[in-house]
């Protein structure tokens, strides 16, 4: 049957010229000499059939991802002649591995512009071809594309396999290395000359002073340079990538789910939660804008629009010769959005100034708090024996449960899907856990200092505000406020932890029992030994 296939064929052939086309889908296979291979056997095939030879085609790129830019420019060299074509090839598969370049070959080969040969599987595609060649035109794809599907599906498997034992797939980042064991297995280890400034970086970071840019000049100054490029220095880019990358207490990011990995962290998760603070705009140093410097700029929105709230200055020279001036704040007309409304910058100014006085201690409750703090020293190291006990109670449990879950996904319970979703919340859970026990054995004195200089300076936020420069005003601000924002001339805001807690004390009564509330809630205690001014 075949003998016949190929003789009706040949008694069709319109094309006296033809392409050669080889591929290899990678270097490494261009450099084992397969693309030799395929051109002499298409050489000697082009001989025997008589066809002149117009070109020869190499391509080194994959049949199933991208645009198959050589793919394409093959294509292109053939409709450049009037004259049909023939495209040989060695196999269905060195042309196309899936139905994606289907349509636009049979449209070549019914317009009589191409013939498609195929020389160890014997037979040819034109526009007189028979249903029972073209079905094993598509044949050929349809086995081609489940190779390729194969290949996928081991691929997966393997990926997940690896990902379950905590191996990481990809690049390792800064700090750490890609090697091969004595198994000749990729491993990732701790890089020696870098872990440590890496480290560096992310406790620079956390105390709030550098922006990304001053922090940039710091690793040149330290001479932290990555494995690749030129100079290799850190741009901002990076650093925001490195700053992100919850690989270096942990956990490891794959398909946008956080998975567990087995490698040794550079850092507590403590640490990295205070880098993502810092980047979502707690503690940092102000920007150094151009011109004069105002004391909104860049930390007060627009309640209607969501943007920025501008500032700018006027000035009046009157009669006398004398000048004045005063500085607006520039939003939206919260009755007209499509209107913009000016503030005097004294009016919010005031307002602020009445949200710190609302955190502010009188004198004579300030002695008694602070001595309260003091006196329940020896509470506060037993109540963390006991939490201790409590916590380290529940991170074995939940290890339990993470057994647990291990066991119904084996035994086909439940699938692969439920499986990582219920992972990552009980392994989030966990870490928080590990988080507290970490601060609990760090924060015999940590917690009680930390106290003592929030509530202190609570104490004195207002008449430090008044008293200071726009720069330090706006320190203070970004240091007390979390969130502000301006609704035509009215003051929106939240405060940062624990004065959020603070504003709501009227009397000596209610400032005792915060201090116990701060001291027996893991989270806010978690807050306050964070802080900056610890």
């Amino acid at each position: 049957m075949s003998r016949k296939i190929v003789d009706l064929s040949q008694r069709s052939m319109t094309a006296t010229k033809a392409v050669i086309l080889t591929r290899v889908s990678s270097k490494e296979q261009e450099e084992g000499y397969s693309i030799e291979a395929q051109k002499h056997r298409l050489q000697l095939y082009c001989e025997r059939r008589g066809l002149t030879v117009l070109k020869v085609f190499e391509l080194v790129e994959s049949s199933t991802q991208g645009d198959r830019k050589q793919f394409m420019a093959m294509i292109k060299f053939v409709k450049s002649h009037r004259e049909p074509i023939a495209i040989v090839a060695d196999k269905v598969d060195r042309v196309q591995r899936s139905f994606k370049e289907y349509p636009m070959l049979d449209a070549l080969i019914q317009d009589g512009r191409i013939e498609l040969h195929f020389n160890s599987e014997n037979y040819i595609i034109h526009k007189n071809s028979v249903s029972q060649e073209r079905l094993m035109w598509s044949m050929g794809v349809i086995m081609a594309q489940s190779y390729v599907d194969s290949l996928r599906d081991n691929v997966k498997r393997s990926i997940d396999h690896k990902i379950r034992q905590g191996e990481c797939i990809s690049l390792a980042p800064l700090g750490y290395l890609n090697v091969k064991d004595a198994r000749r297995r990729g491993d990732v280890i701790i890089d020696p000359d870098r872990a440590l400034l890496v480290r560096r970086l992310f406790e620079t970071y956390a105390t709030g002073t550098s922006t990304l840019a001053e922090l940039r000049q710091q690793t040149i100054s330290w001479d932290l340079k990555t494995r690749f490029g030129n100079k290799g220095y850190l741009t901002k880019s990076q650093l925001h990538q490195l700053i992100t990358n919850p690989f270096y207490y942990g956990r490891m990011i794959v398909k946008g789910q956080l998975h567990d990995h087995r490698y040794p962290p550079l850092i507590s998760k403590n640490l990295f939660d205070q880098c993502q603070a810092v980047l979502q705009g707690w503690h940092k140093k102000p920007f150094q804008w151009a011109g004069k410097e105002y004391v909104f700029r860049g930390l007060l929105t627009c309640a209607t629009t969501g943007r920025m709230v501008t500032a700018d200055t006027k000035k009046k020279t009157y009669v006398s010769g004398e000048t004045a001036q005063w500085t607006y704040l520039r939003c939206s007309d919260p009755a007209n959005p499509t209107k913009m409304m000016w503030v005097r910058e004294e009016e919010i100014l005031a307002q602020v100034e009445q949200a710190l006085k609302r955190i502010q201690i009188p004198t004579e409750t300030l002695v008694k708090v602070l001595a309260y703090i003091r006196e329940t020293d020896q509470a506060e190291r037993a109540f963390l024996r006991r939490q201790t006990g409590e916590l380290q109670s529940e991170h074995a449990m939940l290890q339990n449960r993470l057994d647990t879950l291990m066991d119904l996904l084996l035994d086909g319970t439940i699938d692969k899907h439920d499986f990582d979703t219920k992972k990552s919340s009980l392994r989030s859970q966990q870490m928080d856990v590990e988080s507290h026990i970490t601060a609990n054995r760090e924060g015999d004195d940590s917690f009680k200092n930390s106290l003592i200089s929030l509530v202190s300076l609570s104490s004195q936020a207002h008449d430090l505000f008044t008293l200071s420069s726009v720069e330090q005003k706006r320190k203070l601000i970004n240091f007390v406020f979390a969130n502000l924002s301006l609704n035509g001339r009215t003051l929106c805001f939240s405060l940062r932890k624990p004065f959020d807690q603070f504003i709501n004390c009227t009397n000596e009564q209610e400032w005792l029992s915060l201090i116990d509330s701060l001291r027996t809630n893991p989270n806010l205690r978690l807050s306050i030994i964070d802080n900056p001014l610890k």
